[in-house]
Parts: structure tokens; sequence; C-alpha cells
């Protein structure tokens, strides 16, 4: 299963983490934090393709985020699927929070995709900074 590289301070890699479909990721924005989950991992032949959803909430801590974890299905949806490139997704600095399985709604998102992999960012995708 692909890998991301939490780099500290210094710019050194630390320790890589496994990401599996279902997982919730955390991710720093300037104010906050925000929330992903990873819908599949494709790896093609050239690039690992990482389909995800992204949330509209935003928390001011990573307990606030974890206490609205336990109950996930209250969490608004802004991008049902995104789909980035192996780049794209380790330009950001996630770590897992927790593993949901998949409802059959978020695998169909992935199984339809038919459209563009982006090479931006999470936080262009998503308007953040």
């Amino acid at each position: 299963m692909p890998r991301n590289l939490i780099i500290d301070d210094n710019g050194d890699k630390l320790v890589s983490q496994k990401f599996e479909p279902g997982d919730f990721l955390i991710f720093q924005v300037e104010s906050g934090y925000g929330l992903l989950q990873v819908l599949g991992v494709e790896n093609s032949g050239r690039d690992t393709i990482w389909h995800l959803a992204a949330y509209a909430d935003l928390f001011l801590d990573i307990e606030m985020a974890d206490a609205a974890l336990e109950n996930s299905s209250s969490l608004t949806v802004s991008h049902p699927h995104i789909a980035l490139t192996n780049r794209a997704f380790e330009s950001t600095q996630v770590a897992k929070m927790k593993n949901e399985p998949l409802t059959p709604e978020e695998i169909g998102r992935v199984e339809q995709f038919k459209g563009e992999v982006s090479d931006r960012s999470v936080r262009l995708m998503l308007g953040l900074r």
C-alpha cells in the first residue's frame, strides 16, 4: 500500500504511514485542521492515483476533529471525489485518524471515475491555504 512521508521542520524524513481505503486523514490549514477520507488507491504503470473525499468541516484542534469522527456521518462532504497524483497527495502532510469501512456509494465514486487526475495539492483543490 502506498505511503505518505512525514517531514519535520528541518526537511528530514521521519516516518512513513500506510494509507488504505476508509482511512480518515487530518491535515493542517492555516487556522486549524481539515479532514479527508481515502476512497481508493490506484497503482497505474507510471504513478499512484489517490481517490479522496474532502469535508467542509474545519476544526480548531485535533481533539475536535477526533470527536467529530465519532459520528462521521454528520460530517459535511464538500468534494465527494478528488483524484490526485502521488506528487500532489504527498505535497500535503497528513496523518491517519481512524479507518471506517467505505459505503457502497463511496466505493461507487471511485468505480465510476473517468475524469482527470489533478497534480494540484489538496489545499489548492479545496481553495484553502
